[in-house]
């Protein structure tokens, strides 16, 4: 089935949105009901009439029915269905009674992720996706900050800027507020900021891949500027879950590479991996150390599914001058469970649950290079 079949997207020519069909096949979108909104900026109900006028909103975009193919299509509409999936569970009523779902833009981006990865969506369409519900409201408030550019060039590395555009828009028309025509020409404004800086519609061009690491990673302060290379090694960093595939990558791809492997070292250490891992990452620190000076390439092995995780492995191997490739590894669910299951030692079911919750899937803002071995099967 495809991911316009599974998501019901609205087809030509009426390009009707089946509302009841859509609420009788996702428990997040009946989640959605009853759950209350600011009335300051959501007059028009809760959680779950907005996402309904959204959904309508962005079927009837020019942009949507006549300048987007089937895949970017179906990106758009399903961005529209998920962008408030976490107010559900972020939403609070002040003691002044008002009300808000701090965070839920992040949230919802990992939970968007985990409701595709179910669904089978393909991975570009679904991180697509899950890059559109992080930062959905982006394009309201963009250019009242004060330096907008760093934000937008992460964004146009990460998602679509022109699908985003597209997002803010059907949200700001799915909505009764004081001030739509406001949001509307933040949105317009949007557009032209990404236009002038060739991000629109394709990732901000940097002069190297290191010329966009070192700016990224606060190391560069001009992107335009083209950085000497002169690297003392390689470090592969593994990110994915447990029983996705990691090692057999490594000793598919990597014979005789030094491994520093945090499943080897709690075996040495006798560290459970429920137990407080601090001796183990040291250890693990220590052996990439060792490596890094003697100018020596080396992978690194650990899940490494979180963003704040992988950045403090990074900073270390870039102090010594590495080039830093992020090799991610996935495979079904399904599969996942098999192969976990098939592992010497299992991670339990809720420690995979847990995995979930802090999902962050690699992008090339993070590293040189970044492989994705995704297996759809």
């Amino acid at each position: 089935m495809s991911l316009h079949d599974r998501l019901l997207v609205p087809r030509a020519p009426a390009f009707t949105v089946d509302w009841p069909a859509i609420d009788a096949r996702f428990d997040w979108i009946r989640a959605m009901k009853g759950v209350e909104q600011d009335p300051v900026h959501h007059a028009e109900g809760d959680v779950w009439v907005h996402t309904r006028l959204v959904a309508e909103a962005m079927a009837r975009l020019d942009a949507f029915r006549h300048r987007l193919d089937d895949e970017r299509r179906a990106i758009a509409f399903a961005a529209a269905l998920l962008h408030d999936v976490a107010k559900p569970t972020s939403t609070q009523v002040g003691g002044d009674g008002r009300v808000t779902a701090k965070g839920h833009s992040a949230k919802g981006a990992a939970l968007a992720r985990r409701i595709l990865w179910r669904a089978g969506a393909p991975f570009h369409a679904r991180e697509t996706c899950a890059g559109l519900v992080r930062h959905h409201q982006v394009p309201f408030w963009l250019l009242e900050r004060d330096d907008p550019f760093e934000l937008v060039a992460r964004i146009s590395h990460t998602t679509r800027c022109d699908l985003l555009a597209l997002l803010a828009e059907a949200d700001a028309r799915g909505r009764t507020c004081d001030d739509p025509a406001r949001i509307l020409d933040n949105v317009a404004l949007f557009v032209e900021y990404c236009r002038e800086r060739a991000c629109l519609d394709a990732p901000l061009a940097f002069p190297s891949d290191h010329a966009r690491f070192l700016w990224f990673g606060g190391r560069q302060r001009d992107p335009l500027f083209a950085p000497h290379e002169a690297f003392r090694c390689e470090v592969i960093l593994m990110s994915g879950f447990p029983g996705a595939g990691k090692d057999r990558w490594i000793a598919e791809n990597l014979a005789g590479w030094p491994v520093v492997s945090l499943d080897r070292l709690r075996d040495e250490l006798d560290v459970a991996p429920t137990d407080d891992q601090g001796r183990v990452v040291q250890e693990a620190r220590d052996e990439a150390r060792a490596h890094l000076r003697a100018g020596r390439s080396f992978a690194w092995n650990a899940t490494n599914l979180s963003r704040r995780i992988r950045a403090q492995c990074l900073r270390l191997f870039a102090d010594y001058d590495a080039r830093v490739r992020i090799v991610y590894v996935e495979v079904p669910e399904a599969t996942l469970h098999a192969q976990n299951r098939s592992r010497r030692v299992p991670v339990p079911d809720h420690v995979l649950e847990a995995l979930l919750d802090r999902w962050e899937v690699p992008d090339v803002t993070e590293a040189h290079e970044v492989t994705y071995a995704v297996a759809t099967e």
